[in-house]
């Protein structure tokens, strides 16, 4: 395989697969999409409607619309973004539910950052596609509505009532653990963050719209060096994932899928920002989270799940595998940009490294096409594989899967493959 095999490859699936599976899920009587499609293939017209799942199929056709300049599917985007306005938001207490039933009264009232962040990162690609001004105002005060509610001096705080007092982090929380702050939510609240500030770098702005701008990237940098100073662990070259209120780890937790997603989404981060100090800081990380996982979790051709106090879970989850493509293709592209500066002039072991990356994108991507996509008639990608690459009979469609892994996937290969 080569990179135009792969770019033929992954826009084929985006276009052909993937865009019309969510394009089947619209729910043309209640608003937004369903929100439940089992292993079966069973659709649950009347199943819970994930608030995050509506924010990222709103984010997805409004890249998609872009990336494959397909005006149609602006109307996609139109209609998540009207049942985000007017049932996933609060509009007495301000902010976005949990989730919805499926006529879209609201069903778990709960405000967490984390849900927070996606909508603000989906309003923000949506304002820049279609030009809508209404949802550029809403992730302005959504970005805030996060920073005067949900974050104190240390970080971000997880999960709220709905008038906004703090509650136990049930939601993001898993392995036994009470976490009262996250990698996984500090992490999405940077790549929210990074897409607001990219989609208003260039904008002309009122005074408010300037302030926030201003705003956003003084917290972007902030984040980065945090990521540095307490997220990153350096003795074991890995985030720690699960903290308390002062950002202490409580448990001994790798995770393989987010380390690699990491690598490519904070270096995405410091090339919108344009600082070359932090750069400095944060690029030696993100190659070495890239390294640490290719030694570490890179097995039979696929990328093993996680590591939970030395126990090694062997799931190879959809979105992991995702990742692990977007994040070796990142770690390829430097050394590669490295070499263009030094005009060729690197080591053996790092033009080695380069294809090494390289392969696995290959590999994994060879992986994905035999295990994880699902070519049944109206289905999209298996939940997971198994140690022996056999599907787990998990949901097809639910408020966590929805096309923003894949899709994503997808679409930045086919934007950064040239």
């Amino acid at each position: 395989m080569n990179k135009k095999q792969l770019k033929d490859e992954v826009t084929a699936e985006l276009i052909t697969h993937l865009i019309p599976f969510w394009k089947s899920m619209r729910d043309t009587d209640y608003g937004g999409f369903y929100g439940l499609l089992d292993y079966d293939l069973h659709l649950d017209k009347k199943a819970e409607k994930g608030c995050i799942c509506n924010s990222r199929i709103l984010w997805f056709f409004s890249n998609a619309a872009a990336v494959v300049q397909d005006t149609e599917l602006l109307d996609y985007a139109a209609h998540a973004f009207k049942f985000l306005k007017n049932n996933c938001l609060d509009t007495v207490n301000g902010g976005v539910f949990w989730s919805v039933n499926y006529d879209g009264s609201v069903k778990d009232s709960t405000k967490h950052t984390y849900n927070q962040a996606f909508a603000v990162y989906a309003l923000s690609s949506y304002a820049e596609v279609s030009g809508n001004a209404e949802a550029l105002s809403l992730a302005f005060d959504l970005f805030e509505m996060i920073e005067s509610r949900m974050r104190d001096d240390i970080g971000y705080l997880e999960a709220f009532t709905e008038g906004f007092i703090p509650v136990r982090n049930e939601k993001l929380s898993e392995n036994g653990v009470l976490a009262e702050k996250t990698m996984n939510t500090f992490l999405h609240v940077f790549e929210s963050y990074s897409e607001l500030y990219r989609v208003c770098r260039n904008m002309t702005l009122d005074e408010r719209g300037s302030n926030i701008r201003e705003q956003c990237r003084t917290r972007l940098l902030l984040m980065l060096h945090q990521f540095a100073d307490k997220i990153w662990n350096p003795e074991k070259c890995r985030q720690e994932v699960f903290f308390d209120r002062e950002l202490n780890s409580i448990l001994d937790l790798h995770s393989y899928g987010h380390d690699i997603e990491t690598s490519w989404l904070i270096d995405r981060g410091v090339e919108i920002i344009g600082d070359t100090s932090v750069e400095s800081v944060i690029n030696p990380i993100t190659s070495a989270l890239a390294a640490e996982i290719y030694k570490t979790a890179y097995r039979d051709h696929s990328l093993l799940n996680e590591c939970d106090r030395g126990n090694v879970n062997t799931l190879r989850i959809w979105w992991v595998q995702a990742e692990a493509v977007l994040g070796f293709f990142n770690a390829a592209e430097k050394i590669s940009l490295r070499a263009a500066a030094s005009e060729g002039k690197l080591s053996e072991t790092l033009c080695s490294l380069s294809e090494k990356y390289l392969h696995a994108v290959y590999d994994i991507w060879d992986y994905i096409k035999k295990h994880i996509i699902d070519n049944r008639e109206h289905s999209e990608w298996f939940w997971c594989a198994d140690a022996n690459g056999d599907p787990v009979h998990k949901p097809i469609a639910e408020p966590w899967k929805c096309p923003y892994h894949n899709g994503r996937m997808c679409m930045e290969l086919i934007k950064n493959i040239r």
